[in-house]
């Protein structure tokens, strides 16, 4: 009976999961297949804080005066805000480009340390693919990272890479891909798959990342929908199981 009320109290916190998100966003929502439920985050929505941390490389920002506001960090805070008005919703970054995922692994430990978050969103996948980082070591690099924020009590979402037309001719990004899927069916978290979202957009027209890419109102765009369909799992996965005792995972 107390696990059911938990489950009460924190469906009440939480409101529509895309009523603000743009129409051209939700026709990709499907592509996330896999929502493991995020327990912790769970527990932080229904003491009615939420502290997030994005740790990434360059695509998690935007050039400009107003890059930061309008990259998906901030979308992802914004939308967080509305979809669950009763919750204190905090996103702190650690993105910096050029960053593989074990170099990201190696600054984790700080940036948990400073941002103390409940679920740490882990956008990573292009700079390897770029580099040509050996896929076993770069899985290895994953379960390191996925430990470290679980030994300090976050929940872990996996962001995959952009995909780009002209990017995926020349580098395998779909095989760093795919070894991330892997490892998060392992740790049982989710994967928000922004290739394929992306790649979907790519086919049906929604955005032309053909000749576009260097468009900064495209890019916004973009960044918009990553923020609300990132919202939407989180909310989707919380909501998977009511929260646990404290000290359970």
């Amino acid at each position: 009976m107390k696990r059911l009320a938990l489950v009460f109290a924190l469906t009440g916190l939480i409101g529509p999961a895309s009523a603000g998100a743009p129409a051209e966003c939700l026709i990709a929502q499907h592509q996330n297949e896999y929502i493991f439920p995020l327990r912790m985050t769970a527990r932080a929505i229904a003491a009615k804080r939420l502290d997030i941390l994005v740790i990434g490389a360059g695509s998690s920002a935007l050039p400009g005066p107003n890059g930061t506001r309008n990259a998906y960090p901030a979308r992802l805070q914004n939308a967080l805000a509305e979809m669950l008005p009763a919750v204190t919703v905090k996103v702190s970054t650690d993105v910096s480009p050029h960053r593989t995922a074990l170099e990201m692994v190696h600054v984790l430990p700080a940036a948990l340390s400073a941002a103390k978050p409940t679920l740490v969103i882990w956008q990573t996948g292009t700079v390897d693919a770029l580099q040509g980082v050996d896929a076993d070591q770069f899985s290895q690099a994953l379960d390191q990272g996925i430990n470290l924020a679980h030994n300090a009590g976050a929940d872990v979402v996996l962001v995959n890479a952009q995909y780009s037309p002209r990017t995926e001719s020349m580098i395998a990004l779909g095989t760093y891909a795919e070894n991330m899927r892997w490892v998060a069916l392992q740790h049982e978290i989710p994967l928000f798959n922004r290739f394929g979202i992306m790649r979907l957009w790519s086919d049906l027209g929604t955005f032309d990342f053909t000749t576009a890419t260097k468009k900064l109102d495209m890019a916004v765009r973009v960044h918009e929908c990553i923020g609300w369909l990132l919202a939407e799992l989180i909310v989707q996965a919380a909501k998977q199981e009511a929260p646990r005792a404290a000290g359970e995972r």
